[in-house]
């Protein structure tokens, strides 16, 4: 039986996560937390029978302990209780499905617990990508990609140990907005950010595929996971999803790994990996699709791409300021207070504002989350 614990279950890929092991029927949800869906919540403890769980409020935490008062399952609270679920002891794995650098603590902690993880919380890497990638070598412990972009480039990288990367090709469906001028974004209501074509996903990672922010987070955590440079890297708008992304090597030969659109196989592939196993859903089929095509990234209509790979080639503390920055700005847009093409200027004026620091500790890059939002509150 494989024990997991699941941070941030009832989000996107925690509840596909749950889904995994409802069909697989040989994993034990030992620990997970959630943030303040209590309700969804209260049914997951009851239907998995994890003996850990832990939310982020003190009255939330008090409010499931009434509710789950019939069962032996001890409720935490805060970064103390992601922490204790990241590193439960029965846990083999652990899946940080969490969104944000709330993610990046308990990861560190899971690191030295010796657990496997299980990666779907990017800012992680995109922060502290210097700190996080060392100290997984140094602890012996794998970091396996459940973003489906990630988990194709390290398919594509199997059997090829030694082999030569000429470059990874990162595809990106390029949202609802693909081949919109930036004088038609100025009327995008949040209502069509979050009407993505192909992917089902939660609010703000949405948002963030619309912006094409989202590929350029992926673009720095895929620097750090499979250690290629940033030049090395191509993103190739594809909007069929059908081709999750691509390995280059250095004769020229190009791996892909293709499939539906289903988070689910990124998922259980980190899960059982090497091994694979049988997953329900609908199969690719080549005749239904008829073609594919590919296009090249609008870089001055997306702004947000580009400035997420400015911050990337700048380094330091960088990419902190443009991944708190976008947190804020696409908070801000899903309370209807700023408009869509105001996130991408907010990330601008915050890489402006904020003071380099070359080589950020735990502590700067935490540092410099808080002086971004300060800068951000103050003025918009």
């Amino acid at each position: 039986m494989k024990k997991i614990s699941i941070l941030g279950s009832t989000g996107s890929i925690g509840s596909q996560t749950l889904e995994i092991v409802s069909e697989q029927g040989d994993i034990d949800v030992v620990a997970m937390s959630c943030g303040h869906n209590i309700g969804l919540f209260e049914k997951q403890i009851r239907k998995y029978h994890p003996s850990l769980v832990a939310v982020w409020e003190e009255k939330d935490a008090s409010d499931l302990r009434t509710r789950i008062g019939d069962l032996q399952t001890e409720v935490c609270y805060g970064l103390d209780g992601l922490i204790r679920v990241a590193t439960a002891d029965a846990a083999e794995y652990v899946v940080t499905a969490i969104v944000g650098m709330l993610g990046i603590r308990p990861t560190i902690a899971a690191i030295k617990a010796g657990k496997k993880i299980a990666l779907a919380n990017k800012e992680t890497l995109v922060t502290a990508g210097h700190l996080i990638m060392p100290l997984a070598k140094e602890y012996q412990v794998p970091i396996l990609p459940v973003d489906s972009e990630h988990s194709a480039i390290f398919q594509s990288l199997n059997g090829q140990e030694n082999q030569k990367i000429n470059k990874i090709l990162l595809t990106a469906s390029g949202g609802p907005f693909r081949g919109k001028t930036k004088e038609e974004l100025k009327h995008v209501t949040l209502q069509d950010a979050l009407n993505h074509p192909n992917w089902s996903m939660g609010r703000k990672i949405t948002v963030d595929s619309s912006t094409l922010v989202n590929k350029a987070l992926e673009v720095m955590e895929a620097h750090w996971l499979f250690s290629v440079d940033a030049d090395q890297i191509e993103v190739v708008v594809h909007p069929q999803s059908v081709i999750h992304s691509a390995v280059e090597y250095e004769d020229g030969a190009i791996i892909a790994q293709l499939g539906t659109p289903d988070m689910r196989l990124p998922i259980q592939y980190a899960l059982y990996y090497p091994q694979r196993r049988p997953l329900s859903g609908a199969r690719l089929n080549l005749f239904e699709l008829g073609q594919m095509t590919f296009e090249k990234p609008d870089y001055e209509t997306f702004e947000g791409l580009q400035l997420g790979l400015d911050a990337m080639r700048e380094g330091g503390n960088m990419p902190t300021v443009f991944n708190a920055a976008n947190e804020r700005a696409v908070a801000l847009f899903l309370q209807e207070k700023i408009s869509y093409l105001t996130i991408a200027e907010i990330i601008r004026a915050s890489m402006e504002h904020v003071t380099k620091i070359e080589n950020p500790n735990l502590e700067e890059i935490l540092d410099t989350e808080q002086l971004t939002y300060e800068f951000i509150n103050n003025r918009w």
